[in-house]
């Protein structure tokens, strides 16, 4: 198609594609974009202009252009010039458009994966708890071959506990551990996952990890998260989303028995106050009911005779479902 020079590129060669494009209006080609260290920046007008069309949200018809157009070999000199140096390569990704242009060229081939790998392990740990460069490794974790998933794998088994302590590594860490398709690194993340249980579902962003895991079902992973949370799961029921954890433990019978065993060996007091509690009192109200339908007698009865003398303030607080349920038992 004929265009004009002052307003197209040949797309003879990846260098001529990149010469050519368009600066995004108000972008100067003097560089940088905002946070880039002054070491990092790339003098060379192509990496320049590469930049723009990655992360401009006016670039996606340009980036769509190359790529239809560009060879195996134009496509390796793009990858190279994206991953030539690490701040370059995590300013890009850590774009949202330039995360999502990322991803479309992971996969292509294995000597353009290639250049992605490195750079990716080079930052790995940055890159997974960033919110946009994140669903970069996601992706790669998908389409890469199995050397470099193992690899990367032994990345991720590293950094993992820091990982679901950050509030967007966190959500990566659930995003693969749901895509894990290996069953033998999948197996080892939820053990880590399992064995830091305590200590994730104090922090704000690592319970989401162990709440994710345990939406899983595995009954393996389940069981351990209940082995390192036993003796814990009290305290953890009066907070918010400690106790969104305990109620998922209640959804299995093992792990079930292990939490009411905890609520029948706390003192009568504490039990009170945790069903009167506005978050505790879900897992009071849940434990009951998972009791009966479980016909566990034991542990409902157990759990009926130690609340019935607190019934009359219950129906004045939070836990006024759990006096319901006590009234049929009086």
């Amino acid at each position: 198609m004929a265009m004009s020079d002052n307003s197209s590129f040949s797309m003879s060669t990846m260098s001529d594609a990149l010469q050519h494009i368009p600066i995004s209006k108000g972008i100067s080609r003097s560089f940088p974009p905002p946070g880039f260290a002054p070491r990092a920046i790339v003098a060379d007008t192509r990496s320049n202009s590469l930049f723009n069309v990655m992360t401009s949200g006016e670039g996606l018809a340009q980036f769509k252009e190359i790529i239809s157009k560009s060879d195996r070999k134009e496509l390796r000199m793009m990858a190279s010039l994206l991953t030539s140096d690490s701040d370059y390569f995590m300013e890009v990704v850590g774009n949202v458009y330039g995360s999502r242009r990322v991803q479309k060229l992971l996969g292509i081939s294995d000597d353009v994966d290639a250049f992605f790998y490195a750079a990716i392990l080079r930052r790995f740990y940055h890159i997974m708890t960033d919110k946009y460069a994140s669903y970069v490794v996601i992706r790669a974790m998908l389409v890469f071959d199995q050397k470099k998933m193992y690899v990367m794998y032994e990345h991720l088994l590293h950094h993992a506990l820091d990982i679901a302590r950050n509030q967007y590594g966190c959500i990566a860490l659930n995003e693969i551990i749901t895509d894990a398709d290996d069953p033998f690194y999948r197996n080892l993340l939820l053990d880590v996952v399992a064995r830091n249980a305590l200590c994730l579902s104090n922090d704000p962003s690592g319970n989401f990890v162990v709440q994710h895991v345990l939406r899983l079902y595995d009954l393996r992973c389940t069981h351990n998260v209940g082995v390192s949370l036993r003796g814990h799961c009290v305290d953890l029921s009066f907070k918010k989303y400690g106790s969104y954890i305990v109620e998922k433990l209640l959804d299995t019978e093992e792990s079930m028995a292990v939490v009411v065993t905890e609520l029948l060996e706390c003192e009568g007091d504490r039990l009170m106050r945790l069903a009167r509690n506005e978050f505790g009192s879900f897992v009071v109200v849940k434990a009951l009911r998972l009791a009966q339908v479980m016909n566990r007698v034991d542990l409902f009865s157990g759990l009926v005779q130690k609340l019935m003398p607190f019934r009359h303030l219950l129906r004045r607080s939070h836990g006024s479902n759990i006096a319901n349920i006590l009234e049929p038992n009086v």
